[in-house]
């Protein structure tokens, strides 16, 4: 019998189908480690979060009556603004996010802000029995200050022409900008070594623009300066903590799910982050199955499980037994991503 054209295009389009179906491998995503720009000795653990800056020129500024200031200068001022809740909000995200990476623990005593004595420019640094002696009262191993702290806000409010395409010609509206300049010095204190390890500056800035046919409208929905302060707060945190903390970057990686029921099972333990059993199902296919095939596969599985910990020279020899065992393309083309990513790593 001879097919149509349609009845053929409709049989390779099952087979297409068939094979996705019956896929032998599985696509997972995973997070892998990356070193923080400035990796801090693995003997510091524990960090005493504290602010050096914060002086009589702070004030915890309400909401309202900070937007009425800038509302009385018709929104067009240029000032530098010193907020406790800023600074606060800072510290606190900070420590949060140095948590989060797994890498330290921290305290924020409820003194946190200490006096000290300032140049024109920074905090002067601390004294190392100071250091020493408000480690051992918090049990830290070592003080992270916030040596210098500046917002300058930067605020607009100016009248704009904009188009209207309902009724086809330019119509008024006012139009608002407001900039946030945040500057910002940190030092880690070692009380071991009496050294300073960590000294970043930070200078960078946010910026909120809208647009509105009045000024009601506009300043319904525009950001307020208080929360803008408190956002810069937390952009500063973000900042630093990339210089310190432990990374996490995102990748594909296939394993194998099909040869043996063990297998399939096994794939199965990776949907619900199960990966200790799903490595212990794979070392115990990997000594038991009478299969070539099933064994390699599973060895395949087992480098992954290597990559993912960290162990790369585990994957490598992992993936080299696999390959040795019984070929599959795939096993090839992750041995070169391996010994790429094994190169890389040398030259860090």
């Amino acid at each position: 019998m001879h097919l149509s054209k349609y009845t053929n295009y409709m049989v390779l389009i099952g087979i297409v189908i068939l094979s996705y179906a019956c896929s032998s491998t599985k696509r997972i995503l995973v997070e892998f480690p990356q070193k923080p720009k400035n990796d801090i000795p693995q003997n510091i653990q524990s960090l005493l979060l504290v602010n050096r800056t914060v002086d009589n020129t702070y004030t915890n500024f309400q909401k309202d009556s900070l937007q009425r200031i800038f509302y009385k200068n018709d929104f067009n001022l240029d000032t530098t603004i010193f907020d406790l809740t800023s600074v606060d909000t800072s510290l606190v995200a900070l420590g949060e996010l140095l948590f989060e990476s797994g890498r330290f623990d921290f305290v924020i005593p409820e003194n946190r802000h200490l006096s000290a004595s300032k140049n024109a420019f920074f905090t002067s640094a601390m004294n190392w029995n100071e250091v020493r002696e408000m480690c051992e009262l918090y049990h830290t191993d070592a003080v992270l200050s916030m040596d210098m702290y500046k917002t300058r806000v930067i605020t607009k409010l100016e009248e704009e022409s904009v188009f209207d395409p309902n009724q086809g010609f330019f119509i008024s509206a006012v139009g608002a900008q407001m900039v946030v300049v945040y500057e910002a010095l940190y030092r880690l204190y070692d009380p071991q070594t009496e050294k300073i390890i960590a000294r970043e500056v930070f200078k960078d800035t946010l910026m909120w623009e809208d647009i509105a046919l009045n000024v009601r409208d506009l300043f319904s929905d525009f950001t307020p300066v208080k929360q803008a302060l408190t956002e810069a707060g937390i952009a500063l945190a973000l900042d630093f903590s990339e210089q310190i903390s432990t990374g996490w970057r995102s990748e594909y990686r296939m394993i194998f799910k099909s040869g043996s029921a063990e297998l399939k099972q096994a794939a199965l333990y990776t949907d619900s982050n199960e990966w200790d059993k799903a490595i212990a199902a794979w070392e115990k296919i990997a000594q038991g199955s009478d299969s070539k095939s099933v064994k390699s596969k599973a060895l395949f599985n087992l480098a992954i499980a290597c990559e993912i910990e960290g162990d790369i020279d585990c994957a490598i020899q992992k993936a080299l037994d696999s390959y040795n065992i019984a070929y599959h393309p795939l096993t090839y083309q992750y041995l070169e991503l391996l010994e790429r990513k094994k190169k890389n790593l040398k030259k860090h």
